[in-house]
């Protein structure tokens, strides 16, 4: 926590800057202290990377006192590190290091993976960003400003980072949209908004708990009759994460998917240890998606042969949503091309649904033009609507689901920053009428509301999902299970989200989910017990709580319904002048309703979190 940082070393007092004739500070209170892991959280333009870069110097702002304890050092940590003038990996880390120092950058270098002759003209984004982060641990700082730390880094390159982070003696600024990274790092957070800052003395994964607590605070000071400009107020300012009933459904919704994977995989493992049956051309089939029988896929290279899959057996159902997580450099993406049938295998089969229809979302994104204009690029044969799955929108309004403002439509695509290039090739990849998706790091770039309004949309949709991802609080937030590399071209297939996998893993239980076919066993020998089994135990909720549970899936929505029916009554401007009692009755009502609702959700979430604790074991 907080309290146990030590003084500040950098202090922001009243500062001011206008950009563009609007102004975006004004007032921010900023205090650094050593020892402290702050969270900068904000919507997208809130302005987080232009306050680190009048923390880091680069910005005069226009008014405000901007203080640092005498011989402090601090580096900026920027998104795209600049080598110019550097030939290796090791002139860079080492730069300004007096030879006695030298062994910091040799370390850091190897911590990092990293060779020391590398040629910096040929690093890969990878490489750039784990030669930038050996750099900035190799000087020791007093302070550091990561601006998006974890781009392009793999799950184990993020893991080093937050090993690093923690043993960090300094202080430590950081913009991020891995969720689950600020959560194991941070001990306070800095909440930018409406070009203020308000701070928690405590890490992110207390963040959302007290932004409730903050609006509920402030929901008590609306002026009556403005009640639904506050609402929209609120809106703005806090961004896509106040939906919070619609991830309440994400999450039950997620859950019921993950469940009826599990029973899938019993299901599949008792048809096979019966017999060794062709599939049914009947209902099962049009229900198959993919299936791959022994797949095998090895390139030759000059440091020998790289085999990308040994003996791959894996079956897609619909309805399934596959995470691809690992190292980079482990054959995700060719792994992806491999059993969609873009690159031919050395051995097996695969076999697809012949009613495929795939919306294909690459890292590149080389999909869009910089020329055309965001409304040209929606819509290219011209008109005011887009149709998205079959149904036809109207430009403006599917692009705000994407937070695009009106006034953007008419700027050229060249305009638009790497977040919102993203979205909008997001837009365009989920408009497909399309009954598999796959993505393939589609986080790179988005700030954490975008996250939130993708995994809505990735849950709502009703087709099949291949992923490939790093961030494991989407991955869990999106998946029914996941695939992930153990080496040798070899890779398993565990039930559940990311958090799934690793208790399953350090467990050991992790092993009986190997998709590569296991050995037959010898005529008359014993029975092999069905290893999907091992991990599906038998507990269950009590009768008592099962049936508080259904009638909280029946209360949620019932309040939901009457909240939203009462904020449409409120939202007439004359309610108040012709019938003030009934305006107060309303209020009164509306402020229950939602005390009602926040208790419900809270009493869902525990039970749920009891029977996924009890499928678990």
């Amino acid at each position: 926590m907080r309290g146990m940082a030590g003084p500040p070393i950098v202090v922001l007092r009243g500062v001011q800057l206008t950009l563009g004739g609007a102004p975006l500070f004004t007032g921010v209170d900023l205090a650094l202290a050593k020892g402290e892991r702050m969270a900068l959280v904000g919507r997208n333009g809130a302005g987080k990377s232009t306050l680190m870069r009048i923390l880091g110097g680069a910005i005069e702002p226009d008014a405000g006192e901007i203080f640092m304890q005498p011989g402090t050092v601090a580096r900026h940590l920027l998104q795209e590190p600049d080598f110019s003038g550097f030939a290796t990996a090791m002139d860079y880390v080492s730069e300004g290091l007096d030879d006695y120092m030298l062994y910091r950058a040799e370390a850091e270098l190897d911590a990092w993976d990293v060779p020391q002759g590398l040629d910096l003209t040929k690093a890969s984004g990878g490489q750039s960003r784990r030669i930038a982060l050996a750099h900035a641990f190799a000087h020791d700082p007093d302070v550091i400003l990561f601006d998006e730390p974890t781009n392009h880094l793999d799950v184990p390159a993020i893991e080093l980072l937050e090993k690093e982070l923690l043993a960090f003696r300094g202080a430590a600024l950081i913009v991020s949209h891995d969720r689950r990274f600020l959560e194991n790092v941070s001990t306070s957070v800095a909440w930018l908004r409406q070009g203020a800052v308000r701070t928690l003395d405590k890490g992110y994964s207390h963040f959302e708990e007290w932004v409730e607590a903050v609006e509920a605070e402030e929901e008590k000071s609306f002026d009556k009759l403005n009640v639904q400009l506050k609402a929209e107020e609120r809106w703005m300012a806090r961004g896509v994460t106040a939906r919070r009933k619609r991830n309440m459904g994400r999450v039950r919704k997620l859950q019921e998917m993950r469940s009826e994977k599990r029973e899938k995989r019993i299901a599949l493992a008792d048809a096979a240890n019966t017999a060794n049956l062709a599939i049914d051309s009947g209902a099962q089939s049009s229900r198959l998606v993919m299936e791959a029988k022994g797949l095998s896929k090895t390139f030759q290279t000059p440091d020998g042969p790289l085999p990308i899959a040994r003996d791959l057996n894996l079956r897609v159902m619909r309805g399934d949503r596959l995470g691809l997580i690992g190292p980079n450099g482990a054959g995700k993406t060719t792994l992806l091309k491999l059993i969609l049938g873009q690159l031919q295998p050395d051995a097996g089969s695969l076999r697809l649904a012949k009613n495929l229809e795939i919306a294909y979302l690459d890292q590149t994104r080389l999909s869009l033009k910089g020329n055309e204009t965001l409304w040209d690029t929606l819509a290219p044969l011209g008109g005011d609507q887009i149709i998205v799955r079959g149904h036809p929108r109207h430009v403006a309004a599917y692009a705000k689901d994407f937070m695009f403002e009106s006034k953007q439509l008419h700027q050229p695509v060249s305009a638009l920053s790497g977040g919102e290039r993203n979205r909008l090739t997001l837009a365009l990849a989920l408009a497909k009428p399309s009954n598999l998706l796959v993505l393939d790091e589609p986080t790179n770039d988005l700030d954490i509301e975008t996250l939130d309004l993708l995994e809505d949309m990735l849950v709502e949709f009703d087709g099949t999902l291949l992923l490939v991802s790093h961030d494991r609080a989407f991955v869990d937030n999106v998946v029914t299970s996941i695939l992930t590399p153990e080496g040798d071209g070899l890779w398993m297939e565990t039930p559940g989200g990311y958090s799934d996998y690793v208790s399953q893993k350090k467990s050991g239980a992790v092993a009986a989910f190997r998709s590569s076919a296991p050995s037959a066993p010898q005529k008359g020998g014993p029975k092999l017990q069905d290893p999907a089994r091992i991990a599906v135990p038998a507990a269950k909720l009590s009768y008592k709580d099962s049936r508080r549970l259904e009638e909280l899936n029946r209360l949620l929505p019932e309040r939901q319904a009457e909240i939203a029916r009462i904020e449409d009554e409120m939202a007439d401007s004359a309610l108040f002048a012709k019938d003030p009692k009934g305006f107060e009755a309303r209020a009164k009502r509306m402020s229950a309703a939602r005390a009602e609702l926040e208790a419900y959700e809270a009493e869902w979430l525990g039970l749920e979190e009891k029977r996924e604790a009890l499928g678990r074991g």
